[in-house]
C-alpha cells in the first residue's frame, strides 16, 4: 500500500492558529517583574495588588493581573485572599530545594555549554567578570550575574532546561536578597572567585571543573542561608508580611 505524504502543513489544524503579534503590554508587565524577581529586587512577602502595580507602570489592571497570574503558576509569586498577591514567605526547607534544583540543572547546563563556546563567548564572559569586579552597585551586580550565567547556559543549547532555569532564579531571588542582608557577598571581588574558576575550567577544557566551579557558585547565597539564626527567619518573614 502506498501511503503519500505532503511536504506542505494542510491539516485542518492550521484552522486554529493565528497571525502571531507583537510583544504585549502583558509580555512587558512580565518581563520587568521576572527581571526583578530574578535580581532579587523583592522582599519574601512583598504584597502585589494589581492597582497598585498598574498605577506604578502607567497601564492598566488587566495585562497587569495576567502577568502576576502568570508568574503564580510558574511558582514564583503565591495568591492570596482578596485577589493579592506576594512573594513567598522563606523557608530553609524551601531554600535547600529551590539550591538542590539549581545545581543539578545548571551544573549540566553549564558542562552541556563548553564543547560549544566560541572564542567570543568566552572573550564576553570576561568582560562581563571583569565588569561584574569592577562595580559596587548591588543591581548592576545582579544584572552582571545574571548575564554571565544565561551567557554560559545559552551555549548548551537546551530549550527544555533553560525555562526551568529561569523559573528557579525567579524563586531564587528573594533567598539571594536575603543572604545579601547578611552577608555582602556581591559586592566584593571573592564574589567573582568562581567566576574566575569557570573561565579557568572552560580553557582547560574541563568538564567536571566547570561543573563544580558552577556548583560552587550557586552555593554561597545559600550557604550564608544556613548558617542563619532562626531568629533572621522570624524576622524576615515578620517584617515583609
Amino acid at each position: 500500500m502506498n501511503i503519500q505524504t505532503s511536504s506542505k502543513f494542510d491539516g485542518p489544524g492550521l484552522d486554529h492558529l493565528a497571525p502571531i503579534g507583537r510583544e504585549t503590554v502583558q509580555d512587558r508587565i512580565y518581563r520587568q517583574l521576572r527581571d526583578a524577581l530574578i535580581q532579587g529586587r523583592f522582599d519574601a512577602g512583598e504584597i502585589f495588588l494589581a492597582g497598585d502595580v498598574a498605577q506604578r507602570m502607567s497601564v492598566s489592571s488587566m495585562p497587569v493581573r495576567e502577568a502576576l497570574a502568570r508568574l503564580v503558576s510558574e511558582r514564583a509569586l503565591e495568591a492570596m485572599a482578596n485577589r493579592r498577591v506576594r512573594v513567598p514567605l522563606l523557608t530553609l526547607e524551601r531554600a535547600r530545594d529551590i539550591a538542590q534544583a539549581r545545581t543539578l540543572i545548571e551544573a549540566e547546563l553549564a558542562a552541556r555549554a563548553l564543547a560549544n563556546l566560541t572564542h567570543a563567548d568566552i572573550e564576553r564572559l570576561e568582560v562581563l567578570t571583569a565588569e561584574y569586579e569592577d562595580t559596587s552597585k548591588a543591581q548592576d551586580v545582579a544584572t552582571l550575574n545574571h548575564a554571565f550565567h544565561f551567557k554560559l547556559y545559552e551555549a548548551a543549547g537546551s530549550p527544555v532546561f533553560m525555562p526551568i532555569v529561569e523559573s528557579l532564579w525567579m524563586q531564587a531571588g528573594p533567598y539571594v536578597r536575603a543572604a545579601a542582608k547578611l552577608h555582602s557577598p556581591l559586592t566584593d571581588t571573592a564574589a567573582t572567585l568562581h567566576h574566575r574558576g569557570i573561565l579557568a575550567a572552560i580553557k582547560a577544557g574541563d568538564r567536571e571543573q566547570v561543573s563544580a566551579e558552577l556548583t560552587a557558585d550557586i552555593s554561597q547565597s545559600f550557604a550564608i542561608l544556613e548558617r542563619a539564626d532562626p531568629d533572621f527567619w522570624v524576622a524576615e518573614n515578620g517584617a515583609a508580611s
